[in-house]
């Protein structure tokens, strides 16, 4: 039997996917996708090259979508450039990179002691953020979707011990986002790179510090090679990574097709959270035999990002409408939240 009569006859069989089987009789979708990361880079760029096998399986292969890694086509940090632009149509990385384009991208980003993961697809699924993020991205000539989700971030590689809030003075970080404009206010000097960048930059003393991802990611790029201390999180609780299309090449596609792709971008996003849990416990352990040095930073460090976070809000709010209008919705949803998860979840993990 010929593909396509399979397919037209499936479609007489389910409910689920007449409009699929219509749509594929026509020419064949082929979609550029370029991403943020190396192409060997596991979770990141494999949550990217998963996103483009399962569109192209549940549209029995009449949508293709091409990918090219970091730099193959464009930049890494050129990408939301590119399909603003109409260069390509869709891009993966992470939101928080374009905060100097609009600091509101950040708070989509996740920010310093907000949301976890679950409390994060939550408000984005129920709680107004997908729709005031779809919202921003229009004033870039983009429509963004859930492209993953990393789960609470550590808070980075260190040459030296950060022992007291002076040690912070001077040191030059790699950190994105709102986390890069607490610490700036306290004296660190922070730089933007991509992340296939950040281990010559340590090696060669370009940067005394910087925070990636978590174990799983920051073992196989082999950070602690470079820098012994690794210190817990408090600056990425739930890191959204993102598909994002350019808005004609979205509003171009079949609303099946768009269907397709909004079910595949779910399922990466939520395939993303967990292999990052699955492979960050044993990366951990590895991290350790190795001689890693896992601490917490001091309390008054804490205390000085917190206050300073509350200065960078105020300040961002004063200044951009999209800020404020975003980080209104998204701290009323944490406070919302965050008693329920303390009760639920933190109280069971007291248990455990």
């Amino acid at each position: 039997m010929k593909r396509r009569e399979f397919i037209q006859k499936a479609a007489l069989a389910t409910a689920a996917i007449p409009a699929v089987a219509s749509a594929s009789s026509g020419k064949k979708i082929r979609l550029k996708m370029a991403t943020s990361w190396p192409a060997s880079m596991p979770i990141l760029q494999s949550t990217a090259d998963y996103f483009a096998k399962r569109v192209g399986e549940m549209s029995g292969g009449a949508m293709e979508i091409k990918i090219y890694h970091a730099g193959s086509l464009v930049p890494p940090l050129g990408v939301f450039d590119a399909v603003s632009a109409g260069q390509i149509d869709l891009y993966h990385s992470a939101t928080y990179y374009w905060s100097g384009k609009n600091s509101a991208f950040s708070v989509f980003a996740g920010t310093p002691f907000g949301m976890v993961d679950n409390e994060m697809l939550a408000w984005m699924r129920f709680g107004g953020g997908l729709e005031l993020w779809r919202e921003l991205g229009a004033k870039y000539n983009v429509y963004p979707l859930l492209g993953g989700n990393t789960g609470i971030q550590m808070g980075g590689w260190f040459k030296k011990p950060v022992e007291k809030l002076a040690d912070l003075k001077g040191l030059k970080m790699r950190i994105p986002g709102l986390g890069a404009q607490i610490l700036s206010k306290l004296g660190v000097n922070t730089v933007m790179m991509a992340g296939g960048e950040i281990y010559l930059a340590l090696e060669r003393n370009v940067i005394d510090a910087s925070e990636w991802v978590a174990p799983a990611l920051d073992l196989s790029v082999g950070f602690h090679k470079v820098a012994k201390y690794y210190y817990t999180a408090w600056h990425e609780p739930a890191s959204t990574a993102e598909f994002v299309f350019n808005t004609k090449s979205w509003a171009g596609l079949p609303p099946e097709y768009q269907a397709i792709i909004e079910v595949a971008s779910q399922d990466a996003n939520v395939r993303m959270t967990a292999e990052s849990q699955a492979r960050n416990a044993p990366a951990m352990r590895d991290l350790l035999k190795q001689g890693v040095e896992v601490k917490t930073f001091p309390a008054d460090v804490m205390a000085a990002c917190k206050k300073a976070l509350g200065e960078v809000v105020a300040e961002e709010s004063a200044k951009n409408p999209d800020f404020k209008k975003a980080w209104e919705s998204y701290s009323s949803f944490l406070e919302e939240q965050k008693d329920w998860t303390k009760l639920g979840l933190g109280r069971y993990l007291e248990t455990r």
